[in-house]
């Protein structure tokens, strides 16, 4: 008997946080017929913890978000209350923009979008059930026993999956920011036999701004030079009223306070049972850890311009509230301070991300797609740049076209991935500098360059997207043509020239390209050896020819590991080999490799405890698996020929 849906798409998403709002958008651009399912359509794209976007690494997520053609730049870009540059002071590699968020403006602004969205349908409804014949993903059942058809299904359901708030000893069911949490559904994750864990994060106290001492801070203001995540923002729009961030610490009472309130700190009394996240830890976890330390540096970060509510970054805790009011007022500067709202932890399930391929989709369970907190990861910026690739992905395994799998050379959102389903994780994930080798390719200056060919090839980059790239390409190269061809000389004017600027003077011909890679000269000082370029060139373009040429060699040398990388990327591995038919390879590998599934020879050598010598022997074997083939298909041909 044929299943009677209530209405029927080729993709649904479940859960409308930062990873839904990108999955279902892509989606639906992409042309697909696209339901958004949310169990409360006010905390679309809602900020639960910081009310940011960007910062080391994650800033360079949100450029390659917007270079493949989806939102969450562009609409931070129209909501900023802040914008700075961070790691100034370090090399190109490292740098990375950061925003201060109005938190309620973000999420307004980003639900008329999903609204307005042609092919897009936003629906408040709980999802209980995914439904799933014969290993295929068939559509979902609401928890009003509504049943939608679908072609693919992305569950992107953040920190609701069982979600429990705790507070003290208070632990009680709840999804972010005290919403419903989806209990049914992870219940239907565990019954299809996906292997769930079990994660915990957290917020800090928020405070009234009104009852803050700042005289007692350090000002924290934005950057008076434009600066924009999406390559779309224009200059002069760049918002000058910008609002600061203030800077104050911890110190030795706030540590005491902590130190005499451990027996009532859930994450040390057995309350909290998740595994919590190393690299942006509980300030009681930072104190008994780090218990050499005098002081941690807290950043006060406005909401909103049309709010009280102020964020203490760095002060994340599940502490009782009348130890968390004690704390709060040991800190400088906040003695007089209203808690508004009480931090907390909150623990929920996730599943394993060993258990999907590189295109988030499930192995276990054809056309079924993860993204987000839901794989393991933290941070918003993380969570979107896994929405667009798993509604990328759905929507291409919907129109029947090649999948997209980005490499780790080529984005952030690579590496992220791959370190995901190869690696696996078992704390909350977050993105660094140092997860990528190649991170000197991988900028915030040239997300465009990598990545806009493959969003206009995919159908996410418009037309007049497109021909703003084309023209800042050719700009680029050139320019890069023109300084690469025009010599200078050393003759005394122009020793004079170089020796006025403060430079030492050229004892050989050289190119301009040649003159920009020493370190003291920027691209401006060439202007006065061979003049301005014949077509004024945009600051951005200046910066990507900078840092393109001064780190020329490096970045060369980035290039041949990627190509030798490549080489082992395309070595496929089939889906049916046998691991237990492989010879001396040593067990851990052997177990690694039947758990994680790898398949290309890159993937299977990225897999911690997996040795150079195991992938020697995988070689082998599959190239004598290859020759047996193909001397048997010979004999199949001459016995043809033959007969």
């Amino acid at each position: 008997m044929t299943r009677q849906f209530a209405e029927t798409y080729d993709v649904i998403v479940i859960g409308a946080g930062h990873a839904g709002v990108e999955a279902s958008l892509a989606a639906a651009r992409m042309g697909c017929k696209t339901l958004l399912a949310t169990i409360n359509i006010e905390m679309l794209a809602f900020m639960p913890c910081n009310p940011s976007i960007g910062g080391s690494a994650k800033g360079i997520v949100v450029r390659e978000v917007d270079a493949l053609g989806g939102e969450m730049a562009k609409n931070i870009d129209k909501t900023y209350i802040q914008m700075k540059m961070l790691n100034t002071g370090k090399g190109p590699a490292v740098r990375a923009l950061r925003a201060q968020a109005d938190k309620e403006l973000y999420a307004k602004e980003m639900r008329k979008t999903v609204e307005n969205q042609e092919n897009l349908t936003l629906r408040q409804t709980m999802v209980d059930e995914i439904l799933v014949e014969d290993e295929k993903v068939i559509g979902i059942r609401t928890a009003t026993n509504q049943e939608f058809g679908a072609k693919t299904v992305i569950v992107t359901t953040g920190t609701a999956l069982r979600g429990e708030i705790i507070i003290g000893d208070l632990k009680y069911s709840s999804g972010p920011n005290h919403s419903i949490a989806s209990v049914k559904l992870a219940d239907n994750l565990k019954a299809l036999g996906f292997e769930i864990g079990r994660f915990k994060t957290g917020t800090p106290p928020r405070v009234k701004a009104s009852s803050i001492d700042y005289s007692e801070t350090e000002i924290q203001p934005g950057d008076e030079a434009p600066n924009h995540f999406s390559y779309r923002s224009k200059d002069e729009d760049y918002l000058k009223d910008q609002v600061p961030c203030w800077l104050t610490y911890t110190n030795q009472d706030s540590h005491q306070i902590i130190q005499d309130n451990l027996h009532r700190a859930p994450m040390f009394t057995g309350v909290v049972e998740g595994v919590g996240p190393r690299y942006c830890p509980s300030i009681e976890d930072k104190i008994v850890r780090f218990a050499d330390k005098e002081r941690h540096q807290l950043f006060l970060e406005p909401e909103g311009r049309d709010t009280e509510e102020v964020y203490i970054q760095g002060l994340s805790t599940s502490l009782p509230e009348d130890v968390q009011r004690e704390l709060v007022h040991s800190i400088k500067g906040l003695e007089k301070a209203e808690m508004m709202r009480t931090g907390y932890a909150i623990e929920y399930d996730m599943i394993l991300p060993h258990q999907l391929r590189a295109t988030l989709e499930t192995k276990k369970i054809s056309g079924l797609f993860t993204a987000g907190q839901t794989n393991g990861t933290s941070g918003y910026e993380e969570a979107a740049g896994q929405g667009i690739m798993a509604g990328i992905n759905a929507a291409l395994k919907v129109l029947g076209k090649p999948e997209l799998i980005l490499k780790r050379s080529d984005g952030y959102i690579g590496v992220m991935i791959d370190d995901l389903v190869t690696k696996g994780t078992l704390e909350p994930y977050r993105l660094l500098t140092s997860r990528a080798e190649y991170r000197l390719i991988l900028r915030h200056d040239n997300a465009d360059m990598r990545l806009t060919e493959i969003g206009r090839s995919i159908g996410l980059v418009d037309d007049e997207r497109w021909e703003d790239f084309q023209m800042k390409k050719n700009s680029f190269q050139t320019e890069m043509e023109r300084l690469d061809s025009h010599k200078l000389k050393p003759t005394a004017e122009t020793n004079q020239k170089v020796t006025d600027l403060g430079f030492k003077p050229l004892a050989d011909a050289l190119t301009a390209k040649e003159f920009l890679r020493r370190p003291e000269v920027s691209y401006d000082d060439l202007a006065h050896f061979i003049g301005s370029a014949s077509e004024e060139i945009d600051e951005k373009v200046k910066e990507l020819l900078e840092t393109e040429i001064k780190y020329e060699g490096y970045i060369q040398k980035a290039l041949d590991q990627v190509d030798k990388m490549k080489r082992m990327e395309e070595k496929r591995i089939p889906a049916d080999i046998d691991w237990d038919d492989i010879d001396s390879i040593a067990t851990e590998a052997r177990q690694k490799f039947k758990q994680i599934n790898p398949e290309t020879i890159g993937q299977a050598s990225r897999i911690s405890g997996v040795n150079p010598a195991d992938i020697s022997i995988l070689m082998v074997y599959l190239e004598g698996k290859s020759r047996s083939i193909s001397k048997r298909q010979q004999q199949v041909n001459v016995s043809s020929t033959s007969k």
